[in-house]
């Protein structure tokens, strides 16, 4: 990893690189797609969420898995993008995009939690960390039907997946990211806690 506090003249390329991914992932296609659709404001909706288990529960399928798909693919983007410039560069690219996505500009920085676009970035930086994280939440979703529980399972698998795969940057950056979206979900832990988490598909 590059030294952030060093010369600014070798540096400069890793903070503009941040801040590009920081605004692919800023792009906010739940809130643009349900507008499209017809169906309001979904921050008015739910959870108040703009991610695709809150679009879920407008009913319409089709455009939660197009949210979701398309949540995930902009953070595959931006570190497929970043790659061309080396793996630190992708690393940072991944921090950035999970990064604006939940803290969005154009939605004065509240955004969504983060799931989508971090399956996004590890599927781009590594394919078995990324499976890793999504058989995880596939099978804790099919599992026990709560999508925040089967989201912060999948956090955890990512880093220990590279970890196990001797993949120490890989490690470092979902470290990061996973306490990121796990902090994310402090409400969503809470209801678990009491056993009031809303289930899969509920409107």
């Amino acid at each position: 990893m590059p030294d952030l506090l060093g010369d600014a003249f070798y540096q400069w390329p890793f903070y503009a690189g941040l801040v590009l991914a920081y605004l692919l992932g800023s792009v906010p296609f739940g809130l643009i797609l349900t507008r499209l659709a017809g169906l309001g404001d979904i921050r008015k909706v739910g959870s108040g969420n703009i991610g695709a288990t809150n679009v879920l529960r407008t009913g319409n399928k089709p455009l939660a898995l197009a949210v979701l798909l398309l949540d995930g693919g902009k953070g595959a983007a931006a570190v497929a993008l970043a790659w061309r410039f080396g793996p630190d560069m992708a690393v940072f690219a991944a921090a950035g995009a999970v990064l604006g996505h939940c803290f969005p500009v154009w939605l004065r920085f509240k955004g969504g939690k983060g799931v989508a676009t971090t399956l996004g970035v590890l599927l781009a930086l590594n394919l078995w960390v990324g499976a890793a994280a999504c058989l995880t939440w596939l099978a804790a979703a099919l599992l026990f039907r709560i999508s925040s529980l089967a989201a912060l399972l999948a956090m955890m698998a990512a880093p220990i997946a590279a970890h196990v795969l001797s993949l120490p940057h890989i490690r470092d950056v979902a470290v990061l990211i996973a306490a990121l979206v796990i902090a994310r979900h402090h409400a969503n832990i809470r209801r678990l806690l009491k056993r009031e988490e809303p289930r899969i598909g509920k409107k």
